[in-house]
C-alpha cells in the first residue's frame, strides 16, 4: 500500500452520501439506532438493500445479532438526530418519537424514507460488517436530504 489509512479516509470523504439512522428491535432492553452513511441498494428483484456496521462500534454486539432492521432516510432538519445516534453511548430512544415497525424497530417520523428489512446476508468486509436485508415495507417522505461531504454536513441548496 502506496498510502496511509488517513489518505484514504480523506478520498472517500470526497464522495458525498446521504445520512441515515439504521434502528433495530434491541436486545430485551429496548430499540436502538445508529447513524450511518454506509448505505446502498443491492437488488431491485428482489429488492435488497445493505449497509456497513463499523466492528468497532459499541453497538455492534446488539446490531449484528439482529435479524431486521429499518433504514431510516434522514432530511435536513433531522441532522440533531444524526448527530445524537452517531455519539458514542447515545443508542437507546429515551426522549425520541418514533413508531414501532412490525419487528419492534423504531419507525422515525418525518424522514425522506423509511425501509423495513429482514436480514438475509452478513458479511465480513475488513473491520467492517456488511449486513443485507430484504426491504419488506417501505414509505417515501419529502423533503431536502440530509447529506456528509468532507468531514460535515452540507446543503445542497434545493429549490
Amino acid at each position: 500500500m502506496s498510502f496511509k489509512s488517513s489518505e484514504f479516509r480523506a478520498a472517500l470523504g470526497q464522495f458525498a452520501t446521504g445520512v441515515a439512522i439504521v434502528t433495530c428491535p434491541g436486545d430485551g432492553q429496548g430499540p436502538v439506532g445508529i447513524t450511518i452513511n454506509s448505505f446502498t441498494s443491492v437488488s431491485l428483484e428482489p429488492p435488497l438493500a445493505l449497509w456497513c456496521l463499523d466492528k468497532a462500534s459499541d453497538r455492534e454486539h446488539v446490531l449484528i445479532n439482529s435479524a431486521s432492521f429499518v433504514v431510516n432516510v434522514l432530511c435536513k432538519s433531522q441532522q440533531s438526530l444524526s448527530a445524537r445516534f452517531a455519539e458514542i453511548g447515545q443508542h437507546d430512544f429515551s426522549g425520541i418519537d418514533f413508531l414501532p415497525s412490525r419487528s419492534g424497530a423504531p419507525i422515525l417520523p418525518n424522514t425522506l424514507a423509511h425501509l423495513e428489512c429482514t436480514v438475509t446476508d452478513r458479511h465480513e468486509g475488513g473491520d467492517h460488517w456488511i449486513i443485507v436485508g430484504h426491504v419488506d415495507g417501505l414509505k417515501v417522505g419529502r423533503g431536502e436530504p440530509l447529506l456528509y461531504f468532507d468531514g460535515g454536513y452540507r446543503d445542497i441548496g434545493l429549490s
